[in-house]
């Protein structure tokens, strides 16, 4: 197989990879509803100890009613962060705020910090896109005398707007599957492909893999874009390519209705002829 062809077989892999994850995103973004995480509040000033953890707590409450917005739950992701040794407050980094997005699902982070200065009390927000890296903030202020729970509560109602408002910036614009088959297919152009046959074992833990999801993708991507697509059920195969993989899932959290899964696709393309490995991805 030449260079050219093994080059757009690995942009072809990328973009099947990419296509598998692709539906849950544009669901969630049609429904506009944003999977969301608080971290802690940082306290700067000496009259403002423990109002970290009292802010924190308020605006969880107050947004957890906000219909856009789908919170994860505190302590599971307390859990989680502590199971890879991530110990997060107001001054999370956006690189951060990418890992806590792929362990959490969450793609907008909200932390900050309580401020004290001059007989003035501070609320800072920054609302961090996990998926985009951008650093939105909103913020409300009162004397230091006022209760604590009017003013979070305020800062809340300024934070959802935000994200409503600000939503495209903070999350990343889904790639519909029919986007991805054009863009692949004007890379391919006249090219002349190979035969493909694809096998991905998919396994989710504590039951039975029922639907061959990954495969079941991976073929329909490779058919759209024009490759022959061999059925590894029958007999006497011999394709050019094979594209094999694993899947792997396992439950993360349950809240309500609402559960999330945390999963994990690893795939490979070989060429036959040579046993050599063309191209490699995994999510």
């Amino acid at each position: 197989m030449n260079r050219g062809m093994m080059s757009l077989l690995t942009v072809g892999i990328m973009a099947m990879l990419g296509v598998t994850r692709t539906g849950a995103a544009e669901a969630a973004k049609d429904a506009q509803v944003y999977p969301a995480a608080v971290l802690l509040f940082q306290e700067r000033g000496e009259d403002v100890k423990g109002y970290g953890a009292k802010v924190t707590d308020i605006l969880f409450a107050s947004l957890s009613t906000r219909p856009e917005l789908y919170l994860v739950e505190r302590a599971e992701m307390q859990k989680l962060l502590e199971e890879h040794e991530l110990n997060l407050s107001g001054m999370v980094t956006p690189g951060q705020a990418t890992q806590v997005g792929q362990l959490t699902g969450a793609k907008i982070l909200i932390t900050g910090s309580v401020i004290e200065a001059d007989k003035t009390l501070y609320l800072v927000a920054k609302v961090i896109g996990t998926e985009t890296s951008r650093v939105l903030g909103e913020s409300v202020q009162g004397k230091t005398s006022e209760a604590i729970g009017p003013l979070t509560e305020q800062l809340a109602a300024k934070v959802a707007a935000l994200v409503m408002k600000q939503s495209d910036k903070l999350v990343a614009k889904p790639v519909k599957m029919e986007d991805r088959v054009a863009a692949l297919k004007t890379k391919l152009g006249d090219a002349k492909l190979p035969s493909l046959l694809v096998k991905v074992t998919e396994r989710h833990v504590g039951q039975i893999t029922i639907d061959p999801a990954a495969e079941t993708e991976l073929n329909l991507f490779a058919k759209e874009v024009g490759f022959d697509v061999l059925d590894r059920q029958a007999g006497g195969n011999k394709p050019d390519i094979v594209i094999e993989g694993e899947g792997f899932s396992e439950f993360a959290m349950r809240r309500g209705n609402l559960v999330s899964v945390k999963a994990r696709l690893e795939i490979k393309a070989i060429d036959r002829a040579t046993d050599k490995i063309l191209a490699t991805d995994r999510q």
